[in-house]
């Protein structure tokens, strides 16, 4: 018999086991990501309950015990729980009744062997009890965890017909947790479904991506995706790996966190037509699609061998994100140590606010106007030809003299 030590996220969670268990005693048990990652050894941030009581049950106890309760996914059984300032997800024992590649129709079960068999993979279907002895009911989660192996519960197949996106949590889970070489029924699978994801939302596609690409070594997850066809299929236009792979070997030994939107850029390479189709492809957020805008700006102004006081002017135009990405990008690429220097500055250097505003021509008698934004404009040019020294003193006698 396994057990988990304890752990401050099952502390943390009793009063919600309390509140379950006093309805029906050994009816919840910590499943899935929280299970996985503490047996590991790596850091919890989700902590999903399972439990046999039924969702009306479930809302009905945490209630008549004083925590708040978000109905999220009711039909499917789940409902978000919040007790001392922290959500939980519980949900209702179920299997799958009916499915079509991207949603299930479920019915509940009191049987934990029953609601095993319907998730993704066998690490993933490892449960703890209050106490934190483990349950594997697929008997082969700690094995596969030990080995740091990702495989699929039951037939892989018959897993990715239920929901084609778990073809991308495949490649998502070995980037993160799998040693050695990927699974070779489960890499077989993803081969033959993978034209599949063509009917996955552009949303879930993105998040799926993102989260590969925030893996610390990103690269053999990735590489397995080109060898079974699904970056094919999902990205048709990246052609190679090979700037990307600097990027992370650049971010390891700058001791950077891994910054999955640095790593897209590196993925199409700057090519201004691929990125393009990316933002459109996957519906990125606003902020998100001006990462993306890099190439036309790289074009335009960013150049190695940059002044510092050219740096620091490019960044008061485009922001020190959008600097830092082209000279992350180059410094990868190229190796030259005047793109580590303009990663420096933009890190270091905090980008004011001009000391010359509208109010202040107004307050020496200018009329509201084009007038006034053809003064400032001037301003703004001598302050950035200044670097940035020039007060507001000095920059409102510039504008007087004319």
């Amino acid at each position: 018999m396994y057990r988990l030590a304890p752990q401050p996220w099952m502390i943390a969670a009793q009063r919600v086991m309390d509140a379950l268990e006093t309805a029906r005693p050994g009816s919840a048990r910590f499943v899935g990501g929280c299970v996985r990652n503490a047996l590991l050894g790596e850091p919890v941030s989700d902590v999903d309950i399972a439990t046999q009581l039924t969702p009306d049950e479930v809302e009905r106890v945490m209630r008549a015990a004083g925590i708040a309760v978000h109905p999220t996914g009711f039909e499917h059984g789940t409902l978000t729980v919040v007790a001392d300032h922290t959500p939980y997800e519980v949900t209702t024992l179920r299997r799958d009744v009916e499915t079509d590649g991207r949603r299930a129709v479920v019915a509940f079960t009191q049987d934990w062997a029953e609601d095993a068999q319907r998730r993704d993979f066998r690490i993933n279907a490892l449960y703890a009890d209050r106490e934190g002895q483990i349950f594997d009911p697929t008997g082969g989660g700690l094995e596969d965890l030990k080995h740091r192996r990702i495989i699929f519960v039951g037939d892989p197949e018959i897993r990715l017909r239920e929901d084609y996106l778990r073809i991308l949590r495949f490649f998502r889970f070995y980037a993160w947790y799998g040693v050695g070489e990927p699974d070779a029924a489960g890499m077989a699978a993803c081969r033959k479904l993978r034209t599949g994801m063509d009917g996955i939302s552009a949303e879930r596609i993105w998040m799926e991506l993102k989260k590969i690409l925030a893996a610390p070594q990103p690269m053999p997850g990735l590489e397995a995706m080109q060898d079974a066809g699904v970056l094919d299929v999902l990205l048709p236009k990246v052609k190679t790996l090979s700037l990307l792979r600097k990027v992370v070997a650049l971010e390891s030994a700058r001791n950077q966190a891994p910054d999955p939107m640095l790593r897209v850029l590196a993925l199409f390479e700057n090519v201004p037509a691929s990125l393009q189709w990316l933002n459109q492809r996957l519906r990125v957020s606003t902020a998100e699609a001006r990462r993306l805008n890099l190439p036309s700006i790289r074009r335009a102004t960013i150049v190695d061998g940059m002044s510092a006081p050219a740096v620091r002017a490019a960044i008061h135009e485009h922001g020190a994100q959008m600097v830092r990405d082209i000279a992350f990008l180059e410094l990868a690429e190229t190796g030259s140590p005047a793109w580590a220097e303009m990663i420096d500055i933009a890190d270091a250097w905090t980008n004011p606010v001009m000391p010359l505003g509208g109010g202040d021509l107004i307050a020496q008698g200018y009329e509201q106007g084009e007038v006034i934004g053809v003064a400032l404009d001037k301003a703004r040019k001598a302050w950035i030809a200044s670097d940035f020294t020039l007060d507001r003193d000095a920059l409102l006698a510039l504008v007087l003299k004319g």
